[in-house]
This record gives C-alpha cells, structure tokens and sequence, in this order.
C-alpha cells in the first residue's frame, strides 16, 4: 500500500472521490455556443450540486472544445477556464484541478495558479505517443516541472497519465504500463492517472494493481468508475476521478444527474464504512 499521507494533505481523506466539470466549449473552439458568462455560470451550478452530494474535489475539464488543440490552446482558452475556476472555487471549498486538452499542461498550470487551485492532470508527462490530435513527440516533464518553478507554482500537484486513453502507445510497446509509471515518478509526478483505453472504458483493475505496487505515489483511477466496479480499485487506488457515470444516461456530454451523483457516493461510502468495519 502506498503512504496515504499525500492525498490526506491533498484532499483531506485517505481516498478521493474526484467529480469531473466538464466545462462548456470555450471561445474560439469549433463548438462554442455560450458567452463565458453563462459557461461560467454552468459550471457553479454543477460544482454546487457536486460538492454538496459528497465529492472530496472537483476537477474542471476543456473537453467541449473538441476537435482538440495539440500540446497548446490560445489565450483565450486559458482566460475562459480561470474564469471557470475562479468562480467554482468561490462557490465551493473543496479542493479543484485543472486539465487542459490536449496535454496543454502548461496552460493548465497558469490556470491553476491564477485561479487557486490544488493539481492539475497531465497528459504526455513522459514517452512519446499517437494521440487523436497527432503525434505527442516530446515528453512534457522537464518543461512543465520547469515552469512550475518559474511561475512558483511547486504547491500545485502534477498528477500524470501513463499510457493514456484515446492514444495509441505502439511505439512504446516494449515499455509496459508499470515502467512507464515508474519513469512518470523517476521525472517527477506527484501521482499517477490508469485509464481505460477511451473516456467511460473502464480501467483495467490489473493494471492499478501493477502501477500500485512498483510506485510510491498516489494512484488515481482516471476513466469508466461505476458504482459497481469501484470496489475492484479500492484497495489499490487512493483517487477515484468520475466523469461519465454521474451525467444524464452516462454520457459525458450531459450535464449531471442527481440520482447518479448520488449513487456514486453511497457506493464510496460502503467502500468506506466497509473498511472501516
């Protein structure tokens, strides 16, 4: 088992249940309908209901801005996604992350900085890969963990993908999952994201079961959780990040549902009374 001590300062409990924001296309994104104010306003009513159902944190997500840009976004995206958060972390007191896509870490990072929140996810931290916005060609640890110390920003935790979904990694394929973790460790993450292979495709338990054991980092499941597979992470995983199963019939696109919300925090909290017994 790995020290839990890194997700009680984090989040304030041994295991994190994480919700996902997924934010309304941005200005400038082939999808864009809303003024920001509207967005914005969106995206409080959500982190409302969210927090008051019982998530540990909230994480805000660009991913209406689909087709993505690649390891880059404007201004104008980093400008509406501060907005967001300002506002979220104003509503609520949980602790928030910040991803933005597609692997624009950076971007994420000044985000979370000028916004106040707490970790960001990173996508491309170590090992190139094919992804559905192109080649990812250079690792992105050494420029992103250099600017965290140019814009002082080193109290923001870096939690990276390895092996991430949507990607192909044949170029990568005699590097397995739990070597490419322990090089996301070796160059400086503060957790590690498993995923499935696309957004709702469940993990594989294996898998946060082999990362788990070969790294001394914070584990976070980062796609497909369901009130009824999270019992197989459990024991292995310490961040629990829920999208698609909380929004209206289980699509991401959708805005929540409180009935699944609700589900989904009465299954983490058997896990937790559970476990405690």
């Amino acid at each position: 088992m790995n020290d839990n001590s890194q997700i009680i300062e984090l989040f304030g409990v041994p295991k994190a249940m994480v919700a996902m924001i997924h934010v309304q296309a941005l200005p400038g994104s082939p999808l864009a309908r809303f003024p920001v104010s509207r967005i914005v306003e969106q995206a409080v009513a959500e982190a409302r209901l969210l927090s008051d159902a019982g998530f540990d944190a909230i994480m805000i997500e660009n991913m209406h801005d689909r087709p993505y840009l690649r390891q880059a976004v404007g201004p104008e995206i980093v400008a509406g996604m501060t907005a967001v958060l300002q506002a979220v972390r104003e509503t609520v007191s949980l602790p928030i992350g910040v991803q933005v896509l597609a692997g624009a870490n950076r971007e994420a990072l000044a985000v979370a900085m000028a916004g106040g929140a707490t970790f960001i996810r990173a996508e491309n931290f170590v090992f190139a890969h094919v992804a559905d916005e192109g080649l990812m060609p250079e690792a992105d640890a050494a420029r992103l963990l250099r600017y965290r110390r140019e814009i002082s920003a080193e109290h923001i935790r870096i939690f990276a993908d390895v092996k991430k979904k949507h990607s192909s990694h044949a170029m990568t394929a005699d590097v397995d999952l739990a070597e490419t973790a322990r090089g996301a460790a070796f160059f400086g993450a503060d957790g590690i994201i498993v995923t499935g292979t696309a957004t709702a495709q469940a993990a594989s338990p294996a898998d946060v079961r082999g990362v788990s054991s070969v790294v001394g980092l914070p584990i976070a499941v980062g796609s497909g959780l369901t009130p009824d597979n999270l019992g197989g992470y459990w024991d292995d995983a310490d961040v629990f990040i829920v999208g698609s199963f909380i929004k209206q019939d289980g699509q991401w696109h959708q805005p929540p549902d409180p009935d699944r919300v609700a589900a989904m925090i009465r299954a983490a909290q058997r896990m937790t009374s559970g476990r405690a017994g």
